[in-house]
């Protein structure tokens, strides 16, 4: 178990310029500025200047990047074994989402294609309050962030007071972006839904985690349709900020055009029967200021009328390529050949859409009240969630960059952005969601606790449910992927970790504590994560005598208690690795369940191994 105790502010950072920039550290492991300064290409500047953007809390925050979660991650073998989702690679996680992401790093890093969350507004009336679980005292969290111990004072009383301060908002946001863009692919986008409570502070926020350069937009949201007369101005509108993870790089395509309505298609047509099919007319001229020399002249049509350029304006070719395109008959002058030339756009000449435009109304985005009435209709009539997404907002942004992959949405209330992937997937199957929810409790007085809901994950789950089995109702030709994969996130118990903090290692004694203190399922899962393999994959079981191992690819995962792991035991394991194609190079042992004369034994038998097949690779990790 990782108890995070190096963790520091700007440790992430560090080990990205140890990484890329090893010259510029001494002896002592001093970053050298000069030297770094010097390592960088002709024609960089680098400036002192700074946004200035600080709060209470911010070298908290950073540190909380650089912390590992002590969760496990237990997968719900009942849910996880019915049909519809043995084979699923959709996933649901009730946990802290801080946790999850810690978690999904691990496995998922540069592999989610788009992100959408609808976090906190931090109202006053959503429920919004930090709360911190790191037991850290005013000293030990001055020293870490090298303050002052009265500032350490007051960064701990807004942690744990339950404060909703702007503050305590960023603090809680900070380390939960950092963690989404590390998870993002080069190509990657995230759309987060605000309103005007902390937009600003969100936007700054966004400029500082993601880079102002990878700004995309900041779309309007018409979420009502009405007046709000009871109030002093009526708000019809919530934002959605979009950023990329690399909107620089010319070679990375981020936001797609949308599929074109029937309007915009009803625009081509081809009165002249031109072989090339569909076409529309679009102005032969653009403003005069993007203009050069070469594109100010007169157009001779073919029947020899002659057009001068409007005030202002300059052709969009010069002269030659004007000829050339009237001769390839890419120009239209109008039925009679009078009018004033206009250039044909092809509906078949490239992958042709509707640019996405900030504003997005209601008949493109639906509403908020629409949204509701829509989750009501799923369950009978019942408003089991209050402020539920629209599915239509969320398919319109992931339309805009998303074919294919993995969507993450770490706030996922309602489950609004698994049923949008859904039935997105009905045209492309190609595609899959990653959804955390805290189990927050119901309150007892709402519609969903009288419904028997008793946490908001249960009321998303229920949702997925009930929303699949529509899709498949109104589609029953469709063989896609409409289960998912549930996991838990789950502290060990409070006695298991005190006999952890005691726990000798190296002592020839077995501890009290045992694999049912945290279950074999929930090792196995949270290791697959954190060596890489996802959540949805599957090790293989490997009989070593009368042992149970694990296997998936490069690790070999010995889990269970070694009662049964004796000396016939490691004769098995040697003997596949000398005769079948088996050769993991990681052998991770769960420490709680060996004691110390068999991990010896095991090693002493592995020297021998590598000592006889020099090119084997084997290393012991034993984990607590």
């Amino acid at each position: 178990m990782n108890h995070n105790a190096e963790a520091v502010s700007g440790q992430k950072e560090m080990e990205v310029l140890r990484k890329h920039f090893p010259q510029c550290f001494n002896a002592e492991g001093e970053f050298d500025m000069e030297a770094f300064k010097a390592s960088l290409p002709g024609g960089i500047t680098l400036t002192d200047e700074t946004s200035g953007f600080n709060w209470l809390g911010k070298n908290y925050a950073r540190m909380l990047c650089n912390m590992d979660t002590t969760t496990l991650i237990r997968p719900d073998k009942e849910h996880n074994a019915k049909p519809e989702n043995q084979n699923s690679q959709n996933i649901y996680i009730s946990g802290d989402n801080l946790d999850a992401l810690q978690h999904l790093v691990k496995s998922y890093s540069g592999k989610v294609k788009v992100i959408y969350i609808d976090p906190p507004y931090n109202t006053g009336s959503d429920g919004f309050v930090y709360n911190d679980k790191f037991n850290f005292t005013a000293a030990e969290l001055a020293k870490r962030l090298d303050v002052s111990l009265e500032r350490a004072e007051r960064i701990l009383s807004m942690t744990r007071r339950g404060s909703a301060s702007h503050a305590a908002w960023l603090t809680f946001m900070l380390p939960r972006l950092s963690f989404a863009r590390d998870l993002l692919t080069d190509d990657g986008v995230i759309f987060i839904s605000i309103d005007d409570n902390e937009q600003a502070n969100l936007k700054k926020l966004c400029d500082e985690v993601f880079g102002e350069e990878n700004f995309v937009a900041d779309f309007i949201w018409e979420k009502r349709v009405n007046r709000e007369n009871r109030k002093e101005t009526s708000v019809r509108h919530d934002y959605v900020l979009c950023y990329s993870k690399n909107y620089y790089s010319d070679e990375i395509k981020r936001i797609n055009q949308l599929p074109m309505s029937g309007k915009a298609l009803a625009n081509y047509s081809n009165p002249d029967n031109d072989p090339r099919g569909l076409w529309k007319s679009d102005p032969a001229h653009a403003q005069a200021g993007h203009g050069v020399e070469s594109q100010f002249y007169t157009v001779v049509a073919p029947n020899g009328k002659k057009h001068e350029l409007p005030s202002g304006r300059c052709w969009i070719y010069n002269e030659v390529d004007m000829k050339k395109a009237i001769e390839d008959n890419r120009i239209w002058f109008g039925k009679d050949g009078n009018g004033v030339p206009r250039v044909k756009t092809y509906l078949n000449a490239k992958d042709r859409g509707l640019t996405p435009e900030t504003m997005i109304l209601a008949k493109d985005g639906s509403t908020n009240e629409e949204a509701k009435n829509n989750l009501k209709e799923l369950f009978e009539g019942i408003a089991v969630f209050e402020t539920p997404k629209p599915v239509k907002l969320v398919r319109h942004l992931l339309s805009m960059a998303f074919k294919e992959g993995i969507v993450l949405d770490f706030f996922g209330g309602s489950a609004s952005t698994a049923q949008a992937v859904m039935e997105m997937s009905l045209t492309n199957s190609n595609m899959n969601y990653i959804l955390v929810q805290l189990p927050v409790e119901c309150k007892p007085d709402s519609e969903a606790a009288k419904a028997g809901y008793k946490t908001i994950d249960q009321v998303g789950m229920e949702r997925i449910k009930r929303a699949a089995k529509k899709i498949k109702e109104q589609n029953p030709l469709f063989a896609g992927d409409l289960g998912f994969k549930h996991y838990i996130l789950e502290e060990p118990k409070e006695d298991a970790l005190l006999q952890m903090e005691v726990f000798d290692p190296i002592s020839n004694y077995i501890t009290p504590l045992t694999v049912d203190d945290f279950g074999k399922d929930t090792v196995l899962t949270t290791w697959l994560e954190a060596d890489g393999y996802g959540l949805t994959s599957e090790a293989e079981e490997v009989k070593l005598g009368n042992y149970t191992a694990y296997w998936k690819d490069d690790h070999l995962y010995l889990i269970n208690p070694d009662d049964d792991f004796d000396e016939s035991s490691i004769v098995a394991l040697m003997d596949k690795y000398n005769g079948e194609p088996f050769s993991p190079h990681n052998i991770v042992i769960f420490g709680y369940s060996f004691g110390f004369t068999h991990r010896e034994e095991l090693q002493k038998n592995l020297r021998t191994l590598k000592e006889g097949n020099k090119t084997l690779t084997v290393n012991i990790d034993i984990r607590y």
